[in-house]
């Protein structure tokens, strides 16, 4: 079984680990859109747009299941990308907020994430007495994408974007953006032991493991390969090199424009 995913950079890694442990004989495509990053501060006509380019494109790639690892996608337009695929579309937020049992939510995001609300409704659906508290994060996105997770900037943001949450006295807090699980020993140092950290990509991962097991004796249980591959929209030559940092592999990346829906030779 062969499964697609998508984010604006190296984010989706964090998804992608999740599910290579759950599913390991799975196959996948991972779209990078890097010349578009970061999608956190685009408006909601610019995501709209972004995801009908990506599931165009997605839809001529002969994949079985699709995932979306962009929370800012995921937060805007989730209802088009499931209109435009024939195959099941797994989210992060809705995966997540089915999960949640504790009173005192928190969630860190993109400004555009933010500003749907989209984690607050979807909990507030499951669990309508819980109190959750959105904080926009728009500078760590750009930091993490140049590997700047260790330094003292860094650090000093991360302790202004939690200060408010801790100030609500939260006791969860949900990481509402792929590209923040990569800087958790950051945010756990700042964070008091009694906040739990929340990677939604474990529950959409978990959701996608239940969906293969099921659809087992479809594929008659035989073991195959298909290539795994990864595309990017710019950043050709570099994107390896955080692929080997962030995964540990060193694959070969394809350049693709999703204008002309082709790979760029």
């Amino acid at each position: 079984m062969r499964f697609g995913l998508f984010d604006s950079g190296v984010g989706g890694f964090t998804v992608l680990k999740k599910v290579i442990e759950l599913c390991p004989n799975s196959s996948f495509i991972y779209l990078a859109d890097t010349a578009r990053l970061p999608y956190g501060l685009k408006t909601t006509d610019e995501i709209m747009q972004i995801a009908e380019e990506i599931s165009s494109w997605f839809s001529q790639q002969n994949i079985d299941a699709f995932l979306v690892a962009c929370n800012t996608t995921n937060a805007i337009a989730l209802d088009l990308l499931k209109k435009n695929l024939d195959v099941p579309v797994f989210d992060l937020i809705g995966s997540v907020a089915s999960t949640i049992q504790e009173s005192r939510v928190g969630v860190i995001a993109t400004p555009s994430t933010v500003r749907t609300k989209a984690y607050t409704n979807a909990i507030l659906k499951y669990k309508p007495k819980t109190f959750v508290i959105e904080q926009p994060c728009p500078e760590f996105v750009p930091m993490i994408e140049i590997n700047n997770i260790n330094s003292e900037d860094l650090a000093n943001v991360a302790i202004g974007y939690l200060q408010p949450l801790l100030s609500q006295k939260i006791d969860t807090l949900i990481l509402g953006c792929s590209h923040y699980p990569l800087i958790t020993p950051l945010l756990t140092k700042i964070l008091p032991p009694s906040v739990k950290l929340i990677d939604p990509a474990k529950a959409l991962s978990l959701k996608l493991k239940l969906f293969m097991d099921s659809k087992m004796s479809d594929f008659s249980k035989k073991k195959f390969l298909v290539e795994s591959k990864f595309y990017v929209t710019s950043d050709q030559k570099h994107f390896p090199l955080k692929a080997k940092h962030w995964l540990n592999v060193f694959p070969e990346v394809n350049l693709v424009s999703l204008h002309k829906q082709g790979c760029v030779s």
